[in-house]
């Protein structure tokens, strides 16, 4: 039986420090394979500024080189902008997709928090998160401010599930923040965020003009 995490984000564009994360998770995590799951540029939650070939192209260039690593066009393609992009659909697929193989979300703290929210109203909480959490397993990074012990004791749903194999808590040691938006902000404003991610990306990225101010 493998140990495999999903790996979701927009990757707008994949930086070094998704990969450090990636590879840290793994090691600590003892995983066998990390998949990489971009997001579809028609989620309704989430405003894309690059369209899904570019960022899947990008994303392919960033992890060729590391054998654990995979890249997944699912929600890219199979499910954009259904109401199939939930989480729970999306970590079903991957649980009939490998069913011999133990299977993780990878997530960060500040998403474990939004998913069952007691400060806010129960519609605006996760879809399906009882099913969610009651059938899968998660990986949580720590983010800076945020106890991910208090995190699950304050929610009814995460501590009743809470039996010591549904929650593998992380914290990275180094805090590397540098987001995919601040890339994006210095290419757009001239700046040169060359070695905040793969070569091969930011080569990408200057030959197609992404992110380039007008």
């Amino acid at each position: 039986m493998a140990k495999i995490g999903i790996y979701g984000s927009s990757f707008d564009p994949i930086t070094n420090v998704h990969l450090w994360t990636a590879s840290t998770i793994a090691h600590r995590a003892k995983l066998d394979k990390v998949v990489f799951l971009p997001c579809s540029s028609r989620r309704a939650d989430k405003e894309m500024k690059t369209d899904n070939e570019h960022r899947w192209n990008m994303l392919q260039l960033g992890i060729k080189d590391n054998p654990i690593f995979e890249a997944s066009d699912y929600e890219i393609n199979e499910h954009a902008g259904t109401g199939k992009q939930y989480t729970f659909y999306t970590m079903e697929y991957f649980k009939k997709h490998y069913p011999k193989d133990d299977i993780f979300f990878i997530m960060g703290a500040d998403l474990l928090q939004d998913i069952d929210d007691q400060e806010v109203p129960v519609y605006k909480r996760w879809k399906h998160r009882e099913e969610l959490i009651a059938n899968h397993k998660f990986i949580v990074m720590a983010r800076d401010g945020i106890d991910m012990l208090k995190v699950i004791s304050k929610s009814p749903l995460l501590r009743n599930y809470d039996n010591g194999s549904t929650f593998h808590l992380i914290d990275k040691g180094l805090s590397m923040e540098i987001s995919s938006s601040y890339i994006r902000d210095e290419f757009s404003m001239g700046g040169e965020p060359r070695y905040l991610m793969p070569e091969a990306c930011y080569q990408y990225i200057m030959e197609n003009g992404l992110y380039q101010k007008d």
